[in-house]
């Protein structure tokens, strides 16, 4: 599927991140469409309160807990807790008031797979395939709100495509993250995004990081500018 286009514009700031990659990596230019369109397509997933689920094997699964660790909390902002109705509750007692100065921000972001024990059950009970989707369902079915960003070096892993297909039944947003072949992701995504190289997976997740990075980076402008 191509782009969705009806998400509401960057920022300027945050678009001058994209910009400054792009200027530091000609290389990723193919990627910069792909990177803008899920950059919207999380915000506007943060905007109305949903989630962000990843999914991934392997190395692609270590990428899903490194773009975890960039928005459950801070990465190159300060994001200090401001709700005040929080604040005033902690102040009593020490261990609040330890908590008050010390939390920060962060984005609800899930990743799929880190309950070992549910993979593990679920693999062994039902279908091994299915598990990402069935972790997937214990949430999205309840929330119906979020996005979901599958992350594959070939586009073709079996068990991210099932999760991709019951998001897309779930009507979450999907976004395909890929190496430049796209695989069978990229045929049902909404946003199809892919490093623009690589011959093999060590290569397109090195083109990954810093794609990924850059989109952490402008998420977190966009909401602590």
């Amino acid at each position: 599927m191509s782009n969705k286009s009806s998400l509401p514009p960057l920022p300027a700031h945050v678009l001058a991140i994209a910009d400054q990659l792009m200027k530091k990596r000609p290389d990723l230019s193919d990627s910069r469409g792909g990177l803008l369109a899920a950059c919207q397509a999380i915000i506007t997933c943060f905007d109305n309160g949903g989630i962000l689920y990843l999914c991934g094997n392997g190395g692609s699964f270590a990428d899903a807990g490194h773009i975890k660790g960039e928005l459950a909390k801070s990465f190159a902002r300060k994001r200090p807790v401001t709700d005040e109705t929080l604040l005033k509750k902690l102040q009593p007692s020490d261990t609040g008031k330890r908590l008050a100065e010390t939390l920060e921000v962060g984005f609800p972001v899930v990743v799929l797979g880190e309950s070992h024990s549910l993979r593990s059950a679920f693999e062994n009970d039902r279908d091994p395939v299915l598990h990402y989707a069935q972790e997937l369902h214990a949430f999205a079915a309840h929330t119906k709100s979020g996005v979901f960003l599958g992350i594959s070096t070939s586009g073709d892993s079996q068990n991210v495509h099932a999760a991709m297909t019951l998001a897309s039944a779930l009507d979450l947003t999907t976004i395909s993250f890929t190496g430049p072949a796209g695989g069978n992701l990229s045929e049902i995504a909404d946003i199809d995004w892919r490093s623009p190289a690589g011959t093999n997976p060590s290569e397109v997740q090195e083109e990954q990081l810093p794609l990924y990075h850059a989109l952490c980076l402008m998420i977190e402008a966009k909401f602590f500018a």
